[in-house]
């Protein structure tokens, strides 16, 4: 036996698996009986990348992200499965959740964690017909890529960072480069009112139209994302100045909306309101840590593989020696 196939197909799978694949999106399930709803989520990896020119971008760890925007018929099911003072309706069904504040967004993603039994990633209040949200400790706050005193270290669900939200929209992940647009081109795309085409946005619409469904709001980001640009204008987790320390200051916003020209569906647009705004072309999608599921741990796989090849080609020493 020649042990040169074996130590082809061993180096071809240890490459397979210590490359950046993204596997399928993934659906977690949330709500009680008769009040079920998914969220899709896509994995974004290509862990060593750079930020863009714009300072964004650069994640060094393996998170997941929202196929789609949060629907409104999230809020109405989370809410009658026992979600409490968060509201929404700009719209209705599978059109996005807008007229959201971003502690009720946060309030949201809390009720993803705790009612699936992990920790809530924002420390919130709500009192006297309002929410308030204290920092966390620097001993309790996340600390991948960088102390953020708004997200709980432990939390599995959140709002995406503006870096996360960058990443997802513009990062071409077969590559090391940023596409301008969040439909993997640096052409802007077709404005429609809605659908799944290549190279289309919901944006440069009527106002009186409204936003799109969130699973026809256009075409698809690098990483599998939809209606990162158009549509609605997206909560980001992050401060408008990056650093979290206060928890009172304006929140980061991204992505265009439906009546709104190209310009704010490129990469070099961002703007800002306080947490407490709330407007009908404003709403969120929501992030999470990496499955272990979904994302297997590539060192593993790799000593599983190289272990597998090592003890094979033992076997064909053991055969040619005897």
């Amino acid at each position: 036996m020649n042990p040169r196939p074996l130590f082809t197909i061993v180096t071809a799978l240890f490459a397979a698996f210590t490359l950046n694949i993204q596997p399928a999106a993934q659906a977690d399930t949330f709500g009680t009986s008769g009040n079920e709803f998914t969220i899709d989520f896509v994995s974004v990896g290509n862990t060593s990348n750079l930020a863009d020119t714009t300072g964004y971008g650069a994640v060094p760890y393996e998170y997941r992200v929202g196929k789609y925007e949060i629907t409104q018929d999230a809020i109405t099911k989370a809410t009658a499965s026992g979600m409490a003072n968060v509201t929404a309706g700009a719209w209705t069904g599978s059109q996005p959740a807008a007229k959201i504040s971003w502690y009720e967004a946060a309030a949201f993603v809390n009720w993803l964690n705790t009612s699936s039994g992990k920790t809530a990633a924002y420390d919130l209040t709500f009192s006297s017909g309002s929410w308030s949200m204290n920092l966390w400790s620097s001993e309790q706050a996340w600390t991948a890529g960088g102390t953020n005193l708004y997200r709980n270290k432990n939390a599995f669900y959140f709002l995406p960072s503006e870096n996360e939200w960058y990443k997802a929209a513009y990062y071409n992940a077969a590559g090391s480069n940023y596409f301008l647009y969040p439909t993997a081109s640096n052409d802007a795309p077709t404005a429609v009112a809605s659908g799944t085409g290549a190279g289309t946005a919901v944006y440069d619409q009527p106002f009186g139209q409204g936003p799109a469904g969130v699973d026809v709001a256009g075409a698809l980001s690098s990483y599998g994302t939809m209606g990162q640009g158009g549509n609605v204008f997206e909560w980001n987790e992050s401060a408008s100045d990056g650093a979290n320390n206060s928890a009172s200051e304006d929140r980061a916003m991204r992505g265009g909306i439906w009546f709104f020209p190209e310009d704010y569906l490129r990469s070099s647009w961002r703007g800002s309101n306080a947490p407490t705004s709330e407007f009908g072309s404003l709403g969120f999608r929501v992030a999470s840590a990496a499955s272990v599921e979904a994302i297997p741990e590539p060192g593993t796989w790799a000593a599983a593989v190289l272990l597998a090849g090592a003890a094979g080609y033992s076997r064909w020493r053991k055969r040619k020696v005897s």
